[in-house]
């Protein structure tokens, strides 16, 4: 059968996240999450439909990706296709091939789950790795304790706090007030959590938005930030937990995250929060 490239309409998101939600496994490697749709849902329905690529064949779907910026595509196939040849040669030239619509030319990254024939084959084609990063996963069979910080829901009314804490965490200008009130509207925000950790003062000290993929499934931590003026205090620590804690309450069976390598600081944290690490992983990378 043909190997079809699309990207859904507005309405043909919920296909791909239903796919993602099955995809999820707890012994699978870190790969793309319906969360993280969910996420770039701060960019509006047509925003993130625009983003999604897909790869069916005979009417089902064997991947799907997800450009996180125009250069760099985040994406996973089925699990039972990791070694599929004949969609990882096609996966192959739709990334190569910038009138496919997938990447431009020129440099440009495409992250991956370890396991694809895909890598065997970029690698053929001379792309490189990028830095590792490291993924980092909670089991969530038993209770979670509760952090020794108040802990409370992010609605609407605190959006700008949200936007505060992560521009201060990521050191950027880009989330806004915005970025919590579209999240919101999305349809797939019933599957998330927005918390917020607060300090003595009743300012917010630290903030994640958790996505769940069904029960039984591992959710997502995604993004997760401590503003600057309460780093060193425990406060990222207490919101991951907290974030896991949601988790289990939506019914995750596990809680995963990924962040650079070079990021000690956050990679400790996620650690005093519980988190096991596993093998490092790295983007491939078109010079």
């Amino acid at each position: 059968m043909t190997m079809v490239l699309g990207t859904p309409t507005v309405d043909g998101v919920r296909e791909a996240m239903a796919a993602l939600r099955a995809w999820q496994d707890d012994e699978a490697p870190m790969q793309l999450h319906p969360g993280d749709i969910g996420w770039h849902h701060r960019f509006g329905p047509a925003g993130t439909a625009s983003a999604i690529r897909t790869w069916s064949r005979d009417g089902q779907l064997l991947a799907v990706g997800l450009l996180d910026s125009p250069t760099l595509l985040r994406m996973t196939v089925a699990p039972d296709r990791f070694q599929d040849e004949d969609l990882a040669r096609r996966l192959v030239e739709d990334l190569s091939l910038p009138g496919r619509g997938v990447l431009p030319e020129g440099a440009a990254s495409v992250e991956a789950p370890p396991g694809l024939l895909l890598h065997d084959l970029l690698s053929e084609e001379g792309w490189g790795t990028d830095e590792p990063w490291t993924p980092l996963f909670r089991d969530l069979t038993a209770p979670v304790d509760a952090p020794a910080v108040r802990i409370e829901p992010l609605g609407p009314e605190q959006a700008q706090d949200f936007a505060d804490v992560l521009r201060s965490a990521f050191n950027t200008y880009r989330p806004t007030s915005e970025y919590r009130h579209a999240m919101a509207a999305s349809p797939f925000f019933a599957d998330a959590r927005c918390l917020g950790a607060y300090d003595d003062q009743g300012s917010v000290a630290a903030v994640v938005t958790v996505w769940s993929a069904g029960p039984g499934k591992p959710g997502l931590v995604e993004p997760m930030g401590v503003h600057e003026d309460h780093r060193g205090r425990g406060y990222g620590r207490a919101i991951s937990v907290a974030g896991a804690a949601a988790l289990r309450e939506l019914g995750s069976s596990s809680a995963r995250v990924c962040t650079p390598s070079s990021n000690a600081g956050a990679v400790a944290t996620y650690r005093a929060a519980g988190f096991a690490v596993r093998g490092e992983v790295r983007d491939r990378v078109r010079a």
